[in-house]
């Protein structure tokens, strides 16, 4: 099939709706256009189809026209009848018309009707036009302009598709259509086109198999951010597709049980109720081993979690993705095909989230620019800290962000201390108390002097430093050992929070006078 009219003219920002469907109601409404909707419904793309979505007392005409523009691609569902209704005419003249100036997708289905009859005004269509020149003479010629540009594009004859099984052509258009619409990452997302082009890099679409990617960094470092633009983007791509969210909490609250449950019940748009894990497990693998899927589990910290939802890639369709994100680089280390490791902001890009959220503007305002480098300093390029940070000093005067920042030094921010916590919760004991004493006594140290002390100590640092490097808290270059600012004040926060009242109490000294 040659491809549909596309536009390289001026697209809108956004679009209101995915799908436009014009159609004569009495040929179609019941079967054909019931059926390809239901199908389009199901796959998440939004269809204006005016039975369904036009609102009481509205004006039809305006509404529709509106629609149509607010419409990322129109289909036409042409049949025997479909001539006949002037509305229909209007419709398709309109829609031919917003392709010619706007570029609108335009996809042609011819039900029941052979292209040349529409092409050429015959049959049907020709009596229906009999009596428009009677009646619309000051439309009939743009409507016959409208009928013959429409036919002449590329698109579906049902009756003639897959020996005329409808179904197996719905499923064609419908895939069609998800592969035309196109979804733009949202502007305030700053940094994202980059990390999006390196993370898709990573995913292969396209290529044949099942592959499973993950997201890996520290936390508040924008894994959440750029799994969901890549869900955002892509997902109309697969057959079906699922964004699991906050699963270290949601398994700690309800259990893997009901993990399983919203997962098969988001992929599959139903209600699934699962009996027991290990039920989870085999229906899984059974209802999606043949459907290409994208799914993204979000926040996983136990090799358990992913084990109870993508145990294998065999579970999951030719051409299936899947996305973890997590903290822990460790749970990547077994069924992963590629690990993409989360890149912290740049100072100009730190410097216009910090902005956005503190001036609500895209640069630093005059009489602060010193003021904001101090706070973007501060926050190392971690997006969670640019964010809040920026949120707590908007609408505050100069004396105030002064007074901030200088109680920042000394007691940091408790929002970001604590999503900061979360890796550091999750360490072994001694695993704690060696991170802490990395951080207190050998920042920036040669890794092999600090490994000779600790290990002189009994701490057996080598698989702890090991552990350490996955969950994103400390990092080994060129022979130093090293951790972002903010991480070395978690630990400062988590020693003083042992006793906030009583610092000769505190089990380190990190201070030097």
């Amino acid at each position: 099939m040659a491809s549909s009219s596309s536009s390289s003219h001026l697209i809108p920002a956004s679009w209101k709706y995915d799908v436009f469907m014009s159609f004569r109601g009495e040929d179609t409404r019941k079967n054909f256009v019931d059926h390809l909707y239901s199908a389009l419904d199901q796959q998440g793309i939004y269809t204006y189809k005016d039975d369904k979505t036009l609102a009481r007392g509205e004006s039809i005409g305006q509404s529709l026209l509106k629609a149509i523009r607010e419409s990322q691609i129109a289909v036409i569902v042409f049949s025997k009848n479909y001539a006949e209704s002037s509305w229909c005419l209007d419709e398709l003249a309109y829609i031919i018309e917003c392709m010619d100036e706007i570029g609108k997708i335009v996809m042609p289905i011819f039900y029941d009707i052979d292209p040349s009859d529409v092409r050429k005004l015959k049959g049907k269509i020709e009596e229906s036009f009999a009596k428009h020149e009677l009646e619309h003479m000051n439309k009939v010629e743009s409507w016959r302009s409208a009928l013959v540009k429409a036919s002449n594009l590329s698109g579906w004859v049902p009756k003639d598709f897959a020996n005329g099984h409808e179904a197996k052509c719905i499923k064609d258009i419908v895939g069609r259509i998800s592969s035309r619409l196109t979804t733009k990452v949202k502007k305030d997302l700053i940094g994202i086109v980059t990390r999006l082009q390196d993370l898709k890099s990573k995913l292969e679409i396209g290529s044949g198999g099942v592959r499973m990617v993950g997201i890996w960094g520290v936390g508040g470092g924008g894994k959440t951010t750029l799994a969901s633009a890549a869900y955002t983007e892509i997902s109309h791509q697969f057959e079906a597709h699922c964004l699991l969210e906050k699963i270290r909490d949601e398994s700690s609250k309800h259990g893997l049980k009901k993990l399983q449950e919203l997962f098969l019940s988001s992929v599959l748009k139903t209600n699934v109720l699962v009996e027991s894990e290990i039920e989870g497990r085999s229906m899984i693998e059974r209802r999606l081993c043949r459907k290409r899927v994208l799914v993204v589990l979000d926040d996983v910290d136990d090799l358990e979690q992913l084990e109870a939802l993508a145990g294998s890639h065999d579970w999951f369709g030719e051409g299936s993705r899947i996305i973890i994100t997590t903290r822990d680089e460790h749970l990547l280390t077994r069924k992963i095909d590629a690990i993409y490791e989360v890149s912290l902001l740049s100072h100009d890009e730190a410097i216009k989230l910090f902005s956005r959220h503190a001036y609500r503007k895209e640069k630093p305002v005059e009489d602060y620019e010193k003021l904001s480098e101090d706070v973007v300093s501060y926050a190392g390029g971690l997006p969670l800290a640019l964010e809040v940070l920026g949120s707590f000093l908007y609408d505050k005067d100069k004396d105030e962000w002064s007074s901030a920042l200088t109680k920042l030094k000394c007691i940091p921010d408790i929002k970001v201390m604590e999503r900061l916590k979360i890796s550091y919760d999750g360490l072994m004991p001694d695993e704690k108390e060696l991170f802490l004493d990395i951080a207190c006594y050998f920042r920036r140290s040669l890794i092999d002097e600090a490994m000779m002390v600790l290990d002189a100590c009994s701490f057996h640092p080598r698989i702890g430093v090991k552990v350490l490097i996955q969950k994103s808290l400390i990092k080994v270059s060129n022979g130093i050992v090293d951790m972002h600012d903010l991480i070395e004040e978690m630990a400062h926060y988590i020693i003083r929070g042992a006793h906030p009242n009583h610092p000769e109490k505190h089990s380190r000294i990190w201070k030097k006078k």
